[in-house]
């Protein structure tokens, strides 16, 4: 069962204080917050889509910097222990990857002292940064990219939706699988056997194996998997038709993917660059590029606002 989720669930891991400078800011406010940054000993900021802001000692949203609120190690030890026990996953891995994902599919990115075993990575301690990434589900935030995904017949293009962070790629995409998941019965569209391939809890939101958010009726989610191990599971287990996952970057992925469209399975996927000649310097892209794997390119920015589709490329 899909829950309704509230605005400001986020405050109920805040230390009390905290929560209640929050409570006082305006609910038009809540609807807009994209990221909530603490780092102990600095001024707390709040960020929307277009605007920075500080937090004051009062509860108002500033400018000046003087008169923020600073973040305390104290609060930073007391938010940290909120969040950790309340992590979907089992800690010790989220500290290894430097976030953490919470139910409702907010992601909370660490900073802190790295401890490495043979030059890898095994966790992070003395944790004094926070990134709060508010998740957020809005359907209909696709609509625009529908008909550059989908050709005249029905048929699906594979899709690239290359965005700077922070432009609502994420939300897009979901509502993107939850559109040709369902399909649509008045305009004559079908649905489509979709693979969600979901690695960092973001767009599904799973809780004990169940979507929060909406994701379509013939939508499969693999929740917290690589996206190279994603792929060839859904390949070998689920006859998906459609492929989709978020941040394509690695090597690994690429090629996966190159597989998955080579067994005529579609892929759509997102990917941070700014635009065309942003993603020409990747050179493992580049390559899937040139052999003209995907067949469409959506540009995202936020000159009409966040998640504007700046661009439609037909790549022949």
């Amino acid at each position: 069962m899909i829950q309704k989720r509230e605005e400001k669930e986020i405050l109920n891991y805040f230390p009390p204080a905290l929560k209640a400078l929050f409570l006082k800011l305006p609910e038009p406010f809540f609807r807009e917050l994209t990221e909530i940054r603490f780092r102990v000993s600095q001024p707390v900021i709040v960020l929307t889509g277009r605007e920075e802001y500080f937090l004051s000692e009062q509860g108002d949203l500033v400018k000046n910097q003087k008169k923020s609120k600073i973040f305390t190690q104290k609060e930073g030890e007391i938010l940290f222990r909120n969040f950790a026990n309340f992590s979907v996953y089992a800690l010790e891995e989220e500290l290894k990857n430097g976030f953490i994902t919470l139910p409702g599919g907010h992601r909370v990115g660490l900073s802190g002292k790295a401890v490495m075993r043979q030059g890898e990575l095994i966790r992070l301690t003395d944790i004094s940064g926070f990134n709060i990434r508010i998740s957020r589900e809005v359907k209909g935030a696709a609509d625009r990219l529908l008909e550059g995904v989908l050709d005249k017949d029905g048929s699906i293009y594979n899709t690239l939706i290359v965005s700077p962070p922070r432009l609502g790629k994420t939300t897009i995409l979901r509502d993107l699988i939850r559109q040709l998941s369902n399909g649509d019965e008045k305009r004559g569209r079908r649905g489509y056997k979709v693979g969600l391939i979901d690695e960092r809890s973001e767009i599904a939101c799973m809780e004990k194996g169940i979507p929060q958010l909406d994701v379509g009726i013939r939508t499969d989610v693999l929740d917290g998997s690589p996206k190279a191990e994603g792929i060839l599971l859904f390949l070998r287990t689920m006859s998906p038709e459609i492929i989709a996952m978020d941040e394509l970057g690695k090597k690994e992925d690429i090629m996966a993917v190159e597989d998955s469209i080579n067994c005529g399975v579609k892929i759509i996927a997102t990917i941070h660059a700014k635009g065309w000649e942003d993603l020409q310097q990747r050179l493992a892209l580049k390559m899937l590029l040139q052999k003209k794997m995907f067949q469409r390119l959506i540009i995202l920015g936020n000159s009409k606002g966040i998640g504007t589709v700046e661009k439609i490329m037909t790549l022949t």
